[in-house]
């Protein structure tokens, strides 16, 4: 390791931080930008998890009372994939400007935007009160979750990556990925207390809402964390030699023309994750509790140590990133998710807890894989000035594309087919097929310094 000089200060020596070719890596940063994007990921994924849920026990109850049952799940469902429909949006949007003016500044856009839609979903009257205006209120709200997350997702991932060190973004991105199963565990938690606790009337009444109220205090604290971080070296040095060269600035969604193929490789390898996360998160809740007869109580359960047992596999993905490639391990997440996806329905259909608790695992454990290892994968398949941008299509179209349908078709498939259980697998497992097809088809940059990207 060379001496370390700060390039704004070239006399100025940076203690304990790291160079790689004058790009300057401060320790203490470096760990600020891993909390920050970890504490804003876990509440963007905190409202996104409690909606999911409850898009598939309470809202259609609450918010389509008009319709039969099915039609009511079908009805709740859609409103669900409004918001997947807003992430693409978002992330052109908010990756456009994170792009041109930062990630940092964006960043604490999106976090507020996201914690005061999550709000006023929990103030929102019900169709009882205020009658079609209530669910037309819900799908805005929802839409406006989305929009956020889209920008919020994508550019945590970039900012945490572009603070990294050089040999450890993938473990970088490991801790970030983190954020969405603790998340989901701390929603799992909440919702199965709430429906231990509360009889059936009082939480269809008002327990609902205090996961999306409890938002309030989950956004103050992020934006005093958010508020004390640095924009980040690489677009700092990008910014630097744009002016020293007088290169214009990139045009909006220039990505989408100098590297379209790499934008479709990124939704592809995306596709199973979105695909297998909401079978597991969302249908598999109704499944369970519609088809299969258990309280919400245990759904919930079963979801929760699902989710704290995929905690670590976030951490595993991005750590053996660093070591054996990003590939070889997004494909081995990629395995774990074929094999969950092949036994999903038989195992559950089984009624064996245990079981149906391990095989959920498995999908989840599969997925924090490929999340852990997503950041620096991402990140390195594409240079400074378009990586936000182009990051944030490859997810969120592959989110829009693979996962917002899936909770509607899977309902539909089973109230109008014989063999639901047989036509889902199928999809699940070629999408799963999809992804390791696009994934071996991005480039292999792990050993490569991110700001030299071209």
């Amino acid at each position: 390791m060379s001496n370390v000089v700060n390039p704004a200060q070239p006399n100025e020596t940076v203690p304990g931080a790291e160079v790689n070719d004058e790009i300057v890596f401060d320790p203490k940063t470096s760990r600020r930008a891993v909390v920050s994007g970890t504490f804003g990921t876990a509440l963007e994924w905190f409202d996104f998890a409690v909606y999911g849920t409850l898009s598939a026990t309470v809202f259609p109850l609450l918010f389509f009372p008009g319709f039969d049952a099915n039609t009511a799940v079908l009805a709740s469902f859609a409103t669900f994939g409004a918001g997947m429909a807003a992430r693409p949006l978002g992330g052109i949007v908010f990756g456009t400007l994170g792009d041109r003016i930062g990630r940092r500044d964006v960043l604490m856009i999106t976090l507020v935007l996201m914690g005061l839609s999550s709000v006023a979903i929990g103030l929102l009257p019900t169709y009882a009160t205020i009658g079609f205006v209530a669910p037309l209120l819900l799908v805005i709200l929802r839409f406006l979750q989305g929009f956020a997350l889209g920008g919020e997702s994508t550019g945590a991932q970039v900012l945490v990556v572009e603070h990294a060190p050089h040999g450890r973004r993938g473990l970088y991105g490991g801790f970030l990925a983190t954020g969405s199963p603790l998340a989901q565990s701390f929603a799992s938690l909440t919702l199965t207390g709430l429906a231990i606790f509360l009889s059936e009337e009082a939480f269809n009444s008002w327990g609902w809402r205090i996961p999306f109220l409890m938002g309030v205090f989950l956004l103050v604290v992020g934006v005093f964390i958010r508020r004390r971080l640095e924009e980040t070296p690489a677009f700092k040095e990008n910014q630097r030699k744009a002016a020293a060269e007088a290169i214009p600035q990139e045009r909006a969604l220039a990505v989408l023309i100098k590297r379209p193929l790499t934008v479709i490789r990124l939704v592809g390898a995306c596709a199973a994750m979105a695909a297998l996360f909401w079978i597991c998160v969302t249908y598999a809740v109704n499944y369970l509790t519609s088809v299969l007869g258990y309280d919400n109580s245990v759904t919930f359960g079963i979801l929760l140590i699902a989710n704290l047992i995929s905690i670590p596999a976030a951490i595993f993905g991005g750590w053996a990133s660093d070591r054996l490639g990003r590939k070889k391990t997004f494909l081995l997440g990629l395995v774990l998710q074929a094999i969950a996806a092949a036994t999903l329905f038989p195992i559950m259909n089984s009624m064996n807890l245990v079981a149906t608790t391990a095989i959920i695992a498995v999908a989840l454990c599969g997925i924090q894989i490929n999340a852990g290892t997503q950041a620096a994968f991402f990140a390195e398949s594409l240079p400074t000035s378009m990586r936000y941008t182009g990051s944030a299509l490859g997810m969120t179209f592959g989110g829009l594309i693979f996962g917002a349908p899936i909770p509607f078709i899977a309902a539909w498939i089973f109230q109008n087919t014989e063999n639901g259980t047989v036509a889902l697998t199928t999809i699940a497992l070629s999408i799963v097929a999809l992804s390791m097809i696009a994934t071996l088809t991005l480039p292999e940059r792990f050993k490569q310094q991110l700001h030299e990207v071209k």
